[in-house]
């Protein structure tokens, strides 16, 4: 999976997923931007990175604005010279609330991150990629299926997929692969956070009814969703483009 000298945007990168995918093209020689809208996260997650020197930079911005998502794609530029991948990881989980109950501005703002936020970086980044690159966009298990109470997160991660299609066709022609990867749960903070709020609707263990669900029986560790990041981003899946990767235990099925 060598990825000497490429060179990466990863939104959401100071999260849990977009730090450790980071870490394994890093791993690669891949050179990487972290894009995150907190400058204090930003700031842990380098240090987290650290040992990868000048390999690695932060950029803090809100994905959900044109202008910044322009701004990030040309800092990239103006670092390295050049774009090859672009890992769309940015999102919000949004309320767990019936729709007819489901806050306007929740719903809105979840739109906002993980719809908006992804086609942004598309718009801004496949027009300067290099050819023969690569879109890695973060869907989610509930971008194949559906659950009471999350209208918003499961309405935006079924989009991504319908974004990617469209993506993928439209940069077959110079050789720019796009793909989903769909986790399911994740052992962390992200979905302990969702699990704790859908326990107390539901009134039990949240953790421990979806490990029943998940065919595996467990959450997946974050590196192992990354290893699939990765996969798709290096050449090692140079022939893969318009797929929805499942990373999820067998939790669709």
């Amino acid at each position: 999976m060598n990825m000497k000298d490429q060179v990466c945007i990863v939104t959401g990168g100071a999260g849990s997923l977009g730090l450790h995918s980071a870490l394994a093209m890093l791993e690669q020689g891949a050179r990487v931007l972290l894009v995150d809208l907190h400058a204090d996260a930003l700031d842990a997650a380098r240090a987290q990175a650290a040992g990868h020197g000048d390999r690695v930079a932060t950029f803090a911005g809100d994905v959900t604005d044109p202008g910044q998502a322009r701004a990030y794609v040309d800092d990239a530029l103006r670092r390295w010279g050049r774009l090859d991948v672009l890992v769309c990881n940015a999102g919000i989980n949004g309320a767990i609330r019936p729709i007819a109950d489901y806050p306007d501005d929740v719903f809105d703002a979840v739109m906002a991150v993980n719809v908006k936020g992804t086609f942004l970086a598309c718009k801004h980044a496949l027009p300067r990629m290099a050819d023969g690159g690569s879109i890695v966009i973060v869907s989610s298990v509930m971008g194949v299926t559906a659950d009471p109470g999350v209208c918003a997160y499961a309405t935006s991660k079924h989009a991504l997929i319908g974004l990617m299609r469209v993506a993928a066709k439209e940069a077959a022609g110079r050789g720019i692969r796009v793909n989903v990867v769909a986790p399911g749960p994740i052992a962390n903070d992200f979905q302990a956070d969702i699990e704790r709020r859908l326990g107390e609707v539901l009134g039990l263990d949240a953790t421990r009814m979806l490990d029943e669900a998940i065919p595996l029986g467990r959450h997946a560790r974050v590196e192992e969703i990354a290893q699939t990041v990765l996969f798709l981003a290096s050449p090692q899946g140079s022939f893969s483009t318009g797929s929805v990767f499942m990373a999820d235990g067998g939790m669709h099925v």
